[in-house]
């Protein structure tokens, strides 16, 4: 048996990667061979005087077929485990296709036959490679409002419990082989029909009636035919009848190993502890679920399941549930069906629930332990708790904001709050998250994102490190960080900011004000901790081009080449003091204290208004696209200038020498000056 890339769940791998690699080469190179670097060419089939594109596209169909049928038949591929099938939304199609028509026939090009262009050199390729990636663009942004249409028309799958092709030669009486027979001869019939018109409309059609033609078509026929007869037998079982005796059998032996059900006790410890890889969908009416529900459910009609757990696919658990457990049974086996493996209903439904999580300690007659006792209080305070009293994690996405990285308000915080996908990071002191906190925030100091590097302490950890400690935190590449901070310690924010810069993640913000605005506001606290489920960060090393080195430094300093902003206090860059091997500054450098950019009021600090830094550094700084290198002692206080030139002001050239004066002032050879450098 042939084990696939998506039967092995590999596809994102390097050999994955390789392999597509290859195949689109190959595919590329016998495209070009066929002449689809020519747009002039390409557009010929529209006015009947070259049919390339349909004879070469039809080969590619029947070898592609003819060859996975011969996998399927000789059972070296299980088409139900080794294959991915895509839904089909017909009505979607059309107008896809329209578009799609409209823009070949006008430019001479699709989007692949563009890049065979481009590789042979074709400018209006690229033209139309580009406004391809506009048009992409632009669907993007006008998705929320076009979504209806992208799913319109039957998706045969989600309907009718099989892959699109599958349901179209089931509905016809036909098995796989004798379809593809079928379709053969359909495709023979185009190749000599594309032949015919060529010789008649251009006065080509070269193969027309040659033995090359006759050859062609017989072995593809032959081909076809003799799968009827490969496994010895007249003909296999439809695909439908395979595929529901695979389905039905995977779904007994679930069902007889118990994994399609969730205890009561086990999903009101997962909701209490807030674990965000498990959504509860409520399966009841409307008005059933606003009288009462399970906190942090969500409201589902039947019809609606399908496009909900797509959805949420990728959750580790989806609970459905009623009042009792008929409706989800039904409906979690027909999700099961669709391929649908995480979903579950809950044991004895919303009736168990009650009784088994919320009823009173008081009203029951068995024996229960202190511990039971106390955990039942704690469910019945969490679960009859007025929802608004409570944050929740939702299965509502993060707002948009201004561009990130960047600075978010209280208000847009206080608005995400509780969404799925947000993570909250407090570096403050343990005793002052202790005492009170954001609700879902994560208690982590900053200098935990540091270590001896090479010789160098108090540098930020490799990637690899810091890639263990992000899954440690639960943190997905998807998710929105806010990073906090307390009194005038923006850095604190500022060089977590950096590790999320080191792995490439660039959706995470610093709040504006920190955790002292928050609470100034009277805003939601909390003194419970939160559960942080281990996610598995992936490692990026290639997202640093912002650190530099002391060798990158000195040879700046040597070319004059970049503008060094020592970050330190005054007293430091002149020498007065010094807690270092030595005192001063590297030749060259401007000071420019980071406390400068800092705003304090009566109750909270921040930074100051983009107004103010921009006309600060714009006297300091040629131009926007000038080389700004910012270092202070041990890189943290210049993480904070780093963020505002880089994040909130746009300088395009901004690098952060980490190890900072700790490392030159250690490193004799050096050069060092002292006083006021001017």
């Amino acid at each position: 048996m042939i084990r696939t890339f998506y039967g092995l769940g590999t596809l994102d791998t390097a050999s994955a990667f390789f392999a597509a690699l290859i195949i689109g080469f190959f595919f590329g190179l016998a495209l070009e061979r066929a002449g689809f670097g020519s747009s002039r060419r390409l557009a010929g089939i529209f006015y009947f005087r070259d049919m390339a594109v349909l004879k070469v596209m039809f080969a590619a169909l029947l070898t592609a077929m003819l060859g996975l049928s011969l996998c399927i038949e000789s059972g070296m591929i299980d088409p139900a485990a080794e294959l991915y099938y895509m839904k089909t939304y017909y009505g979607a199609y059309k107008i896809a296709g329209l578009i799609f028509g409209i823009g070949f026939v006008m430019g001479g090009w699709c989007p692949g036959t563009a890049a065979v262009g481009l590789a042979s050199g074709k400018k209006d390729a690229l033209v139309f490679l580009i406004g391809a990636g506009l048009g992409s663009i632009l669907f993007n942004e006008l998705f929320p409002v076009i979504k209806p249409l992208y799913t319109w028309g039957q998706s045969t799958q989600e309907n009718f419990g099989q892959p699109g092709l599958a349901f179209v030669y089931n509905s016809l009486g036909m098995s796989r082989s004798v379809f593809a027979l079928f379709f053969t001869l359909i495709a023979v019939g185009c190749f000599w029909g594309a032949e015919y018109i060529e010789r008649v409309k251009a006065e080509s059609g070269l193969y027309f009636k040659t033995p090359f033609l006759k050859a062609f078509s017989l072995i593809f026929i032959v081909f076809s035919a003799s799968m009827l007869l490969f496994s010895g037998q007249e003909m296999r079982a439809s695909d439908s009848r395979e595929m529901t005796r695979i389905s039905e059998t995977s779904l007994l032996a679930a069902v007889a190993s118990a994994e399609d059900h969730v205890e009561p006790e086990d999903l009101a410890s997962e909701l209490y502890n807030k674990n965000p890889n498990i959504v509860v969908a409520d399966i009841r009416p409307a008005q059933e679920y606003a009288a009462f529900h399970i906190r942090g459910a969500v409201n589902v009609q039947l019809p609606d399941l399908p496009a909900f757990v797509e959805q949420h696919k990728n959750k580790d658990r989806i609970v459905l549930y009623s009042n009792g457990m008929t409706h989800p049974a039904q409906a979690r086996d027909s999700l099961f069906r669709m391929g649908y493996r995480n979903v579950y209903l809950l044991t004895d439904g919303l009736t168990g629930f009650i009784g088994r999580c919320l009823k009173p300690v008081s009203l029951r007659s068995e024996h229960i332990s202190p511990e039971t006792a106390s955990q039942i209080a704690a469910w019945r305070d969490y679960f009859y708790a007025p929802e608004k009293d409570i944050p929740e994690i939702t299965t509502e996405a993060v707002t948009t904001t201004s561009v990130l990285p960047g600075l978010v308000d209280t208000a847009w915080l206080a608005e995400n709050l509780g969404r799925a996908g947000l993570k909250i990071i407090d570096p403050r002191d343990q005793p002052e998250y202790n005492r009170s906190h954001i609700p879902g925030s994560l208690a982590v100091s900053c200098e935990s994102f540091r270590g001896l590097v090479g010789g160098v302490p108090s540098v930020l950890l490799p990637a690899e490190i810091l890639a263990q400690k992000f899954s440690l935190m639960g943190i997905e590449p998807a998710d929105t960080a806010v990073l906090l901070y307390s009194g005038d310690k923006v850095r604190d924010a500022a060089l977590i900011g950096m590790a999320f810069e080191r792995l490439g993640h660039r959706k995470f913000a610093i709040l504006d004000g920190g955790f002292d605005k928050w609470a100034a506001e009277g805003k939601p606290l909390s003194t419970d901790l939160p559960p942080a489920y281990r996610s598995d960060y992936p490692v990026r090393s290639d997202a640093d081009h912002f650190t530099a080195d002391y060798r990158q430094v000195l040879l700046h300093v040597k070319n004059k080449s970049a503008l060094i902003i020592d970050v330190r206090p005054s007293e430091y860059y002149t020498g007065e003091k010094s807690d270092e091997a030595r005192a001063g500054h590297i030749p060259g450098a401007v000071n420019r204290p980071f406390k400068d950019d800092l705003l304090k009021s009566d109750k909270y600090s921040g930074l100051k208004s983009e107004t103010d830094l921009e006309a600060a550094y714009s006297a300091l700084i040629p131009s926007k696209d000038t080389r700004v290198i910012v270092h202070c002692r041990t890189g943290h206080q210049a993480s904070q200038t780093f963020f505002v030139l880089k994040h909130l002001l746009g300088y395009t050239d901004v690098l952060w020498y980490d190890a900072s004066w700790t490392e030159w002032a250690a490193r004799k050879e050096l050069p060092v000056e002292t006083g006021s450098g001017k």
